[in-house]
């Protein structure tokens, strides 16, 4: 009899304590959405059908100042800060020329780039821009940095060409005489001369694209003792770059 009455006194004290604790997680619970709603409250827009005047800010306008709130400028790191305000030069630049429908069609064009041949919009950006500076059509640039290099800014082949267009020492001092063989894996002062290279041999070449990329990739003395000999002197380099192009080469 007195076990029974122990254990039903063991059971209403467990039940109770089961009943303190649930109340303390309602009671809790509840605290938090009251803390929720009352901060809705704060951040939600007021609901309004009468026309809102529209807010003039001064110049001397100042800005919140309490603890939970901070300028940009102090959220983002140094670090990202530094590379946004270099990926954003080039929209200053055009900007500053009024031509955002330029700016617009140039950028989809890099992105196209950058996605096709899978790699970095920095790097895309910078072929792009260097072909056109160059006066090559940027299409027939990728189609020369992927067969060359593979888009690697620091590729160099067994009989000493380097860079992304795979540049020989000697060819690139006949267009820029100071340069160095580690200047070439810049990516800019590769595609730059390598281009302007191109450029030029295509000209020669009173615009035979074909004989103007066999030049480029066997050089002017094989390709010329082969065609004195009545022979093709196509390794295949041509045909494999451009595949599927349409384009002259060059922009004019």
């Amino acid at each position: 009899m007195n076990d029974t009455a122990g254990s039903s006194a063991a059971r209403s004290r467990q039940s109770r304590m089961n009943r303190r604790r649930y109340e303390r997680r309602f009671t809790k619970i509840a605290a938090v959405c009251a803390g929720l709603y009352v901060l809705a409250g704060f951040v939600a827009p007021v609901r309004t059908t009468a026309p809102v005047a529209p807010v003039v800010m001064s110049a001397a306008a100042t800005l919140p100042t309490s603890s939970a709130w901070r300028p940009a400028g102090e959220v983002v790191s140094r670090k990202n800060l530094v590379a946004w305000q270099k990926s954003a030069k080039p929209f200053a630049a055009d900007t500053a020329q009024n031509v955002p429908r330029t700016t617009l069609t140039r950028w989809h064009r890099i992105y196209q780039f950058a996605t096709r041949y899978e790699i970095s919009v920095d790097l895309a950006r910078k072929i792009h821009d260097s072909a056109i500076r160059q006066g090559i059509e940027p299409e027939l640039g990728f189609r020369v940095v992927q067969i060359e290099s593979e888009f690697k800014p620091r590729a160099n082949s067994p009989v000493g060409a380097v860079g992304l267009t795979q540049l020989m020492l000697a060819t690139a001092r006949g267009i820029e005489p100071n340069v160095t063989r580690e200047m070439l894996t810049d990516p800019e002062t590769n595609l730059r001369i390598g281009f302007k290279y191109l450029r030029a041999l295509i000209r020669e070449n009173n615009g035979n694209l074909s004989l103007a990329l066999l030049t480029y990739n066997r050089g002017p003395v094989a390709v010329q003792s082969a065609l004195a000999l009545g022979l093709d002197p196509s390794n295949g380099y041509d045909r494999g770059v451009t595949k599927g192009y349409r384009g002259r080469g060059t922009l004019d």
